[in-house]
């Protein structure tokens, strides 16, 4: 039987962050898990690629949740990442860390060294950024963060005017000094190609002695010796494996995986787990509870200038675009289609930016979320306008299906069960009408399509947000990190409450959802998660 100082469960944006750091030094070996295969594949490499790897079931679990009441009792798509880099491997792309304030919010609901000045170092460490060092930005960090700002289409100058003439100002950098305002995005490329984790940081660890990468080996449940967590129990091409950890076994599995299969080896609330036949080890109630996700919408415009669907529609401009991809690594096959958007407040009761914006110079009427990869644009001029509220406060839950580690678990949003949270979709459909009716907009406007003129009133927008919003892929807080051990599944130290040797390290930890893109906040709990570990080993 292997043993290793660390099992590490999770290759993904935290978890490939951890088998890096801890192994970093040679003073101690590390065994990574991951129930996908290899990230050497055209789709996830080249960025705009996403669009087909979000449907391909060799790298992507491709979840579905259960009817969500607050969405007319739609079924949602989830996809996530089921290969090397995790869901950095299939995402947009876009590099968002969030607010200086969501950070302290964090430390002020009983976490500390999770406010702003603690945190900020790690974003630093992790990145490379084109525009070099600064006092917010990194200048050698293993993930390079690249800007649009040269290769956008020219559509986005449309949108910040009309961002401009709609009383927003400009920002420059998202992730520096303040968020608020409106931009381009960055995201987390190289030379044209995607950077992911495991690019980033696999490519890295891969290359020492100490560790040990096993891949199409998913794990079914831990090994719990007296209250320890001594190892793990997986299964790789049809045959049972356990590996055993001298020190510490780490969930990086994501806020749908970790909170399952900490339910799976019996941590978790009791009377569920007795209903699934499976026996309490440890009485947690927390897990798998606190789900928050941000929910996005988009208006859709018919356009009198030409946008990517042009470029990406007909055969030819497939063919062109794919030899200027290869030849030089350039062109919109080497962006992300979310190319500019921001950080603005939906009304002046705001105490800060509540809702994030997206502009892209591209649609996919016929390829709706979860139905078919976005590979072929509408055949018309269009282009998309999208927001999502920031800081949602409807919580769903994540269950088992059953015993089963192999069944996909329950996935319950529970989408826009609060006020606050319809309200201020409505606003964000108010915002969207606002910037449409610029200037700048109505002189390259030819229709909204969707949802078109006659959805005007508060009654019709919910509606209409009921029948077309969905998630953009940011569940969090499944294993929520905070003191009380029955409200949350880890401490301070990312250490699960009530379990010895176990900890979890992901975005299933966020005490609560960041205002923006996850995956730059997952990277950086990686990065401070390692740090923990390592200071931990010292002082045992």
């Amino acid at each position: 039987m292997a043993e290793f100082d660390f099992v590490i469960v999770g290759a993904g944006s935290a978890g490939a962050v951890l088998a890096d750091r801890l192994s970093e030094d040679g003073r101690h070996s590390v065994c990574l898990l991951e129930a996908g295969g290899s990230d050497l594949n055209f789709w996830i490499w080249m960025p705009i690629g996403y669009g087909k790897a979000f449907y391909n079931a060799r790298i992507n679990w491709m979840y579905s949740t259960e009817p969500d009441p607050g969405l007319n009792n739609r079924i949602g798509y989830w996809p996530r990442g089921k290969v090397l880099g995790g869901s950095s491997s299939i995402n947009a792309m876009v590099y968002i860390r969030g607010q200086h304030a969501d950070f302290d919010d964090w430390e002020a609901m009983g976490n500390p060294g999770w406010g702003w000045t603690d945190v900020l170092p790690y974003f630093q460490r992790s990145e490379t950024n084109d525009g070099g060092p600064c006092d917010y930005r990194g200048g050698d960090g293993p993930l390079h963060v690249s800007s649009m700002e040269k290769s956008v289409h020219p559509l986005c100058s449309n949108f910040l005017a009309a961002g401009e003439e709609a009383g927003f100002h400009r920002n420059a950098d998202f992730n520096g000094a303040d968020q608020e305002g409106i931009g381009l995005y960055q995201i987390t490329a190289k030379g044209g190609f995607r950077m992911s984790t495991a690019r980033a940081y696999l490519s890295r660890a891969r290359r020492r002695r100490n560790v040990d990468i096993r891949t199409k080996a998913q794990a079914t449940r831990l090994v719990l010796v007296r209250g320890r967590a001594t190892g793990v129990v997986y299964r790789r091409g049809g045959l049972e494996e356990v590996v055993q950890a001298r020190r510490e076994v780490i969930l990086s599995a994501g806020a749908v995986n970790s909170p399952q299969l900490l339910m799976l080896s019996g941590i978790g609330d009791a009377a569920a787990l007795s209903a699934r036949g499976l026996e309490t080890s440890v009485h947690s109630p927390a897990v798998g509870r606190n789900l928050q996700d941000h929910l996005g919408l988009d208006y859709l415009y018919r356009s009198k200038v030409p946008t990517l669907n042009q470029q990406l529609y007909p055969w030819w401009g497939k063919l062109a675009q794919g030899i200027r991809y290869v030849l030089t690594r350039s062109g919109p096959l080497s962006l992300s289609v979310n190319q500019a958007g921001g950080f603005v407040r939906s009304n002046l009761d705001c105490p800060r930016p509540n809702m994030q914006l997206y502009f892209s110079p591209v649609s996919y009427t016929k390829a709706p979320k979860g139905k078919r990869p976005l590979m072929n644009p509408d055949p018309f001029p269009g282009f998309l306008l999208g927001f999502q509220p920031t800081r949602p406060t409807s919580r769903g839950h994540i269950e088992l299906r059953s015993a089963d580690p192999f069944d996909p678990p329950e996935i319950h949003p529970n989408s826009l069960s609060t006020d606050h949270d319809l309200r201020e979709m409505i606003e964000g459909c108010r915002l969207m009408r606002k910037i449409a009716a610029s200037p700048a907009l109505q002189s390259v406007i030819e229709s909204e399509l969707a949802p078109g003129p006659a959805v005007e009133t508060d009654e019709d927008m919910l509606e209409d947000i009921r029948n077309r919003c969905s998630t953009v892929f940011h569940p969090v807080s499944t294993c929520r990190m905070g003191p009380d051990n029955g409200e949350n599944v880890v401490d301070a130290r990312l250490k699960v409450h009530g379990v010895d040797g176990l900890r979890v390290i992901d975005a299933s930890i966020f005490p609560t959802v960041t205002s923006g893109n996850t995956n730059a906040p997952a990277i950086m709990v990686g990065e401070k998660g390692a740090d923990l570990i390592l200071e931990d080993t010292k002082a045992a």
